[in-house]
């Protein structure tokens, strides 16, 4: 099916967010999806079904830091 993430057409088997989360090898912990405009929740994406011509935006968390050092003179 076709699916448009982040902005660029996909194709891609999978059937639910779910599924896509872990065809993609993405930490579930770590990303938020918007379906067709809508924050879908994470308990809910095994359930959430896609369909072709889904808009998807996926948004993953990093941390970190800035990796500079704070000197007080």
């Amino acid at each position: 099916m076709n699916l448009t993430i982040n902005g660029e057409t996909q194709v891609l088997s999978a059937e639910t967010l779910g599924a896509l989360v872990e065809q993609l090898r993405m930490k579930p912990d770590r990303v938020a999806i918007e379906l067709n405009r809508e924050i879908v929740p994470r308990d809910q994406w095994p359930q959430t079904a896609l369909h072709d011509g889904d808009r998807l935006e996926i948004v993953h968390f990093v941390g970190g830091g800035s990796g500079c050092d704070l000197h007080i003179l």
